[in-house]
């Protein structure tokens, strides 16, 4: 009977290391939701939609480096925002009109631990939301930045888009450390909204967490990866790509269709290829 072992850990959590039993989905198909892509379109683009992840870059001119990376993913079915001031937990909400470059941010709530004074403090980025009054956004290099202005059109704050949609879906693992993978069935499902992965090693059931770091862009890892422990005659194509898995700490788009996963040396760890 195959039992469950936990054979990575990478993520930056709380939690890293911990070992907690895992519980294998019955079909790995059912991670992936039904749902439309929400990478921003063209169309998007030229209203100026402001949705998704983003990293912010930079409070009243200074880098936003904090206790933890600080970031807002605007939710707009809900009409707000989460995520964090650089120490604290944020939300509130957010409503805004492409016709005229406003934006408004109320009703906003923070938790209260107690924060540091090194880098960007948590109330200079509340007091730059709280100053904000209008916004624009532009493409560069194919990042996506957006800058808040006060009443004055002066920047206060400046973020950079987080988009991993790219990496939603059912991938076939093509290369692992650039190596071909010529066993049939490695394959691996990501559902960036969840945080979680799911596939197969070509002979053990695999499934883990994603995080993404909202420090740099297209910044990744996987943590808390469990695998069956089948006895495999290839067990050291498996080892590498666990290994792999470990490593991986950027994700680069090729095309729709392929994207490559590098270590933190820009050395090509896995290449996915969708399904």
């Amino acid at each position: 009977m195959a039992v469950v072992a936990i054979v990575a850990s990478g993520c930056n959590t709380m939690n890293k290391g911990k070992k907690e039993a895992v519980v294998l989905p019955q079909d790995r198909e059912n991670i992936v939701k039904k749902k439309d892509q929400q990478i921003y379109t063209p169309e998007e683009i030229k209203r100026g939609v402001v949705k998704g992840d983003w990293s912010i870059e930079t409070v009243m001119g200074k880098k936003a480096v904090g206790e933890k990376a600080p970031y807002i993913k605007f939710v707009p079915s809900e009409k707000r925002i989460y995520g964090n001031n650089g120490c604290n937990v944020l939300n509130g909400e957010y409503t805004y009109n492409a016709q005229d470059s406003t934006i408004r941010f109320s009703n906003m709530a923070t938790t209260m631990m107690m924060c540091g004074k090194e880098g960007i403090t948590d109330y200079e980025i509340n007091t730059a939301l709280d100053a904000t009054k209008y916004y624009s956004w532009r493409v560069d290099n194919n990042d996506y930045l957006l800058t808040f202005y006060n009443e004055n059109r002066q920047p206060v704050m400046t973020l950079l888009h987080q988009n991993f949609e790219f990496l939603n879906g059912t991938w076939r693992i093509a290369k692992v450390n650039d190596k071909p993978i010529e066993t049939e069935g490695v394959e691996m499902v990501i559902d960036v909204d969840e945080g979680k992965i799911h596939g197969n090693t070509g002979c053990n059931i695999l499934n883990g967490q994603l995080e993404i770091d909202m420090d740099q862009p297209n910044s990744i890892s996987f943590c808390n990866i469990a695998t069956t422990r089948m006895m495999c005659p290839d067990i050291e194509h498996e080892t590498a790509l666990l290994f792999a898995l470990e490593e991986a700490t950027y994700a680069k788009p090729v095309s729709s269709t392929e994207v490559i996963l590098y270590s933190d040396q820009q050395k090509p760890v896995l290449t996915l290829v969708r399904k």
